[in-house]
């Protein structure tokens, strides 16, 4: 088993696109510290515009990720509705 991960930054614009992830993917391990929360996965971590957009109450384009985005670790297949992060087996 592998793990995948997403880092952002720790502020008032990540706290409901955290929630959202955790939502998603009760699997997950939401690791925070002062500057940035990490969220490890084993294999496979799904993130969904239309859970976020329940978060934040407006719609939301998930290139917006990138502004907070610290690293990730993954193969990365993304369209406008989710951001997979995925290891092949």
């Amino acid at each position: 088993m592998s793990t995948v991960f997403i880092a952002l930054q720790a502020n008032e614009e990540t706290r409901p696109i955290i929630e959202a992830i955790e939502i998603d993917n009760p699997h997950a391990v939401v690791n925070r510290q002062p500057a940035m929360v990490k969220i490890d996965a084993p294999n496979r971590l799904v993130i969904r515009k239309e859970t976020i957009e329940e978060q934040i109450g407006r719609a939301f384009d998930l290139q917006e990720l990138h502004i907070n985005l610290i690293t990730l670790g993954g193969n990365v297949d993304e369209d406008d509705e989710t951001l997979t992060l995925s290891w092949a087996e």
